[in-house]
């Protein structure tokens, strides 16, 4: 599903990744792990070219996102991104933060159905061949299905009741939680998980790694960068350590985590187990 090729990021005179490649299956749970500063974010947010690489290819569905001639707004649209701060809209109640993108998105695709009928209504005062038409919502249909769906995922994980609310009146946890399904309220055939308990209390990272749980038993494809061993113990298909700009280790969870051989990893494991 993604295959990165080559990848390399560069500020100034610092190398932040050092010419990776890498590819995620369909469907596979991918944990990143490593010390600060091993370019594990930098990485994640490469994806989906929230940073721009400096060199190399990211190939989404065999679409090089890297490549400027590529509508990269297309393709994240089914590319969800969970950060470490929620990036929440203040200025707005949880319900409108779930259901803006999906309303948006939804716009701009009526937009263009209406211009491409339009198109075929002049076409068809020329042509004996008659082109059909496509289908258009309505704008209160479009609103009506994103609310509604919104209020399911709010429902699905226990905040129906916060749908008014702003999030400045919501705890960490709760943010963290509106965060992950305003993301797949898109609908995204993959996940990215930018450290999603590390600006959260140690009593609230429970309820939002379980949440993560759920979404990964139900078949979405995840990229996960965290600093819970556990978590990426149990839920990862596969592991990959980084380390200097590089991944310099990878393999199932109890390759990684029983059996290290890099000898940076062993240090850095009994450091953090």
């Amino acid at each position: 599903m993604i295959e990165v090729v080559n990848l390399k990021k560069v500020y100034g005179k610092l190398t932040v990744l050092d010419n990776i490649s890498e590819k995620i299956n369909a469907g596979e749970k991918v944990a990143i792990i490593g010390p600060s500063g091993s370019g594990k974010s930098t990485f994640l947010r490469c994806l989906n070219c929230l940073e721009d690489p400096t060199a190399g290819s990211i190939f989404f569905e065999g679409k090089d996102l890297a490549d400027l001639s590529v509508n990269i707004n297309l393709s994240r649209r089914h590319i969800g991104m969970v950060f470490q701060q929620f990036n929440l809209f203040n200025n707005k109640s949880v319900l409108d933060n779930i259901a803006m993108a999906p309303i948006l998105v939804a716009k701009e695709e009526r937009r263009k159905a209406l211009r491409h009928n339009f198109a075929v209504s002049v076409s068809n005062i020329f042509s004996k061949k008659k082109k059909a038409k496509c289908a258009v919502r309505k704008k209160d249909d479009i609103k009506k299905e994103a609310y509604d769906n919104a209020m399911r995922l709010l429902k699905r994980i226990g905040l129906e009741e916060k749908a008014k609310n702003y999030p400045s009146t919501l705890s960490g946890g709760q943010k963290q939680r509106i965060a992950i399904v305003r993301a797949l309220a898109m609908n995204p055939k993959v996940m990215l998980f930018d450290e999603p308990t590390s600006a959260l209390d140690p009593e609230m990272v429970g309820e939002v790694l379980d949440l993560i749980k759920q979404v990964a038993d139900e078949g979405m494809t995840m990229v996960i960068v965290t600093h819970e061993m556990g978590f990426a113990r149990e839920v990862a298909d596969r592991v990959l350590f980084m380390d200097k700009g590089q991944i310099i280790e990878q393999g199932s969870p109890d390759e990684l985590f029983n059996h290290p051989k890099h000898p940076r990893l062993v240090e850095f494991l009994s450091k953090v187990l």
